[in-house]
Order: C-alpha cells, then structure tokens, then sequence
C-alpha cells in the first residue's frame, strides 16, 4: 500500500530549482518505507532532505523517553560547536557519551552532553545491510516492549532528544515536554557546504537525489503499536 505521495518545487533561496517528491508506503501491517526523491531544474544544488519525526515506543500521552534503549550502527560522529554546527572533523566515539555502539539509555549519560541532550550527527558506517539499506538504529521502550528498527542508504543520522521543546500541546489533551521522543533523521552531514572533507551533498544538472527510510516495528508483548508524531 503506498500512500499519496507528497509533490511540489523547491527554491528558497538555492541556486537552482527542484522538483521534490516524498512516497511513504506501509510495505506490511508493522513496516513503513520513505522514498524522498529530488532532481535539480536548471542549476546543480545543494540536496539534503530529512525526516523529523518524534518517536515514543510508550505511546501516545507518555512521560519523557529516557528509559528508552538506543543502539547506533557508527562508530564516529561530527563534532560541533556551541551552537550545534558541526566544524568539519569526525571523530570516534568508543567509550565516550556519545557511544551507542552497543545499546544504551538515553537518559544514561545524556547529562553529560554540553547543551540540554543530544543532537549530534552519527556517521553510519557499521551497520549490516538489507535491501541496499544499512542498518541505522534500533531503539525500544522496555516496559511496552515496543522495538523500532531504522534502515536506510544515507551517510549520517543526526541523533536528537527534543531537547529545547515544552508544553506542547497534542491530541487528546495530552502535553508534551523536553525529551518526550527521541528524533533519528538520516541524512548527509549537516554544514557539509561549508565543509568540503564531508561527503558532497551537491546534485548536478541530470543526476538525481534518493534518500530512503525503512521503519520496522516489533513487539515482544504487544501488537498494537502505537507511536507519537
């Protein structure tokens, strides 16, 4: 089943013109499948689309997601500075508060991050492969039981914690604060045109730009999954 795709030109400013289209299709009952798709018009141009959604394996209406257990496919992550830009290195990550490696609380050592929790890119370099995808994260609530598994062919994941919302409110009256879900937007490096070590997120005149997501949800308790958007 796919659903209506999302269509419509993009400038804002870029040197060129581009026709953008996002495709979601439930590939079955527990998996979901992003194709975003983009062609430069009339000028090569800069490409790096992202999908922002808030995830909490909890369910709708539930406290902050610090309990939840993240494992990341990296074993490097782009530093930044002390406004979240990266500065152009890539450094490894083993043993440090940004290692999830092997899976981990959010809130474990989120204290420890500079700033209100993470938001940082991970560069996806480890991870086991299906259907041309690499294994990006896997992330789980342990009291549901709930398990969200992310796989997809771009270079980078910025890994962020909804560090600087509060008092949202959401359907059936239901509030949400700072870390009430856990952000996985794979994409290129963030500031990469400003970084020429980084890979290129540049789309010549005849190429085009393919960036796909595959959501698959498990549950070791229960079926009926729900997620917070």
């Amino acid at each position: 089943m796919s659903l209506i795709p999302c269509k419509g030109p993009i400038s804002s400013g870029y040197p060129g013109d581009v026709n953008v289209t996002a495709t979601y299709t439930l590939t079955s009952s527990t998996s979901m499948r992003l194709d975003m798709e983009a062609v430069p018009k009339n000028k090569p141009t800069p490409i790096n689309l992202a999908q922002h959604t808030y995830w909490n394996l909890a369910g709708h209406n539930s406290e902050d997601v610090l309990e939840h257990s993240v494992q990341i496919w990296e074993s490097n992550i782009t530093p930044v500075d002390v406004n979240t830009v990266p500065i152009g290195e890539i450094l490894p990550i083993k043993g440090t508060t940004f290692d999830f490696t092997t899976k981990k609380k959010i809130g474990c050592s989120i204290h420890e991050v500079p700033g209100l929790g993470y938001d940082h890119n991970y560069v996806l370099d480890c991870g086991e492969e299906k259907l041309g995808l690499k294994h990006a994260a896997k992330v789980k609530n342990p009291l549901s039981s709930r398990v969200l598994n992310l796989w997809t062919n771009a270079p980078g994941m910025q890994f962020y914690t909804r560090n600087y919302v509060n008092g949202v409110n959401s359907k059936g009256k239901a509030v949400y604060g700072k870390h009430s879900g856990p952000c996985l937007e794979t994409q290129g490096f963030l500031n990469v045109i400003n970084q020429p070590n980084f890979p290129s997120v540049v789309v010549q005149l005849g190429e085009k730009y393919r960036h796909t997501m595959l959501f698959e949800f498990s549950g070791e308790e229960k079926s009926d999954l729900q997620w917070s958007i």
